[in-house]
């Protein structure tokens, strides 16, 4: 009870800081005490993973990755709980009121924790209720159509598509991984640079928006890292990517700036985080079991399928938050996005 107490005490104090100046108000009130004790004894149970996107899904992928490794780092299971649903508010909010004893992570991607609770009226979390473990992987989206509608519109450029959309208002529809998610708000950017209007479809997974658009049932989406294969095969038509340089994978596809489309460099994440409170030492420990995983060629390869394997400290983490907190912010305000 007490060291529920003092946990509690830590959460309310570092709440009224930075996640990067909370860092250090947990340290302090961690030092000693039982919560110390606690942190020389973990884990001694199965420690449970949140991802709130669907089994499947792109953050799903990485987090079964995490998941294999930190057991076989760990000596205990680290059991991943798909809690989807609301672009993923369900999932990450339960594990916002978790207990912070190292026995409940959160992975999930970077809408959900700068995104979400800025522009849905429902949210009942904030950043400052986790303390960031450690970024994984960041990969820009890339715009794709399906091949045959592109052929069929003489739709092989970025332009051409802004032009068809001009001549034909809210006839495109492009799908995402739900509303707020990072893929619809560049969507609705690139809307608002272009003067265009289009249709946003929601999906449950950027997965399901993928086959979407190559079944033909959406003409566009920006879609993550997945999307290569099919594009490797002809499935899907690469058009541009959302970052200030182009990929490696795809040295002929511009980026949107190359374009015109200025400023345009959006990117995401997949990272680990850990509820408020949780005791830095066990923090410290998964950000280096982690960071092990550079040094393990099938993990490391498994990761870099999905993005550019990217993993940095907390502290490090935490300032990276804070930022694109503020940057999506003054978006979301510029562009009007409220949803319910």
């Amino acid at each position: 009870m007490q060291e529920r107490n003092i946990a509690s005490r830590c959460q309310r104090a570092a709440g009224r800081f930075g996640l990067a100046v909370a860092a250090l108000v947990a340290l302090t009130c961690t030092m000693s005490g039982p919560a110390a004790a606690q942190s020389a004894n973990w884990p001694n149970k199965p420690i449970r993973m949140i991802v709130p996107f669907p089994a499947g899904s792109f953050t799903d992928t990485v987090a079964r990755v995490l998941s294999e490794h930190l057991s076989k780092s760990l000596g205990q299971s680290v059991i991943v709980d798909n809690k989807a649903g609301a672009n993923g508010l369900i999932g990450v909010a339960e594990a916002a009121r978790a207990a912070p004893d190292g026995y409940t992570l959160l992975v999930t991607n970077s809408s959900s924790i700068t995104i979400n609770h800025q522009v849905y009226k429902k949210s009942n979390y904030k950043p400052k209720d986790f303390t960031p473990v450690t970024l994984v992987l960041e990969a820009p989206f890339i715009l794709v159509t399906n091949p045959e509608w592109s052929q069929k519109n003489a739709v092989g450029t970025v332009p051409d598509l802004v032009k068809f959309a001009a001549q034909n208002p809210g006839k495109i529809s492009y799908g995402s991984a739900g509303p707020g998610n990072i893929a619809h708000l560049s969507f609705a950017m690139l809307n608002n640079r272009t003067k265009i209007r289009t249709t946003h479809i929601p999906y449950k997974s950027a997965a399901q928006a993928e086959m979407a658009v190559m079944s033909g049932e959406l003409e566009t989406a920006f879609d993550t890292w997945t999307a290569l294969p099919q594009i490797k095969v002809g499935k899907l038509k690469p058009l541009a990517v959302s970052s200030s340089k182009r990929m490696t994978q795809l040295p002929d596809v511009p980026t949107l700036e190359e374009l015109g489309i200025a400023p345009f460099n959006v990117t995401f994440w997949i990272g680990m985080l850990a509820p408020a409170g949780t005791p830095p030492q066990i923090v410290q420990k998964l950000n280096a079991i982690t960071h092990g995983m550079l040094e393990d060629s099938k993990a490391k390869a498994a990761l870099g399928q999905q993005g550019d394997v990217v993993m940095i400290d907390s502290a490090t983490f935490a300032k990276r938050i804070e930022k694109e907190d503020a940057n999506w912010g003054a978006v979301i305000q510029r562009e009007g996005i409220t949803l319910d």
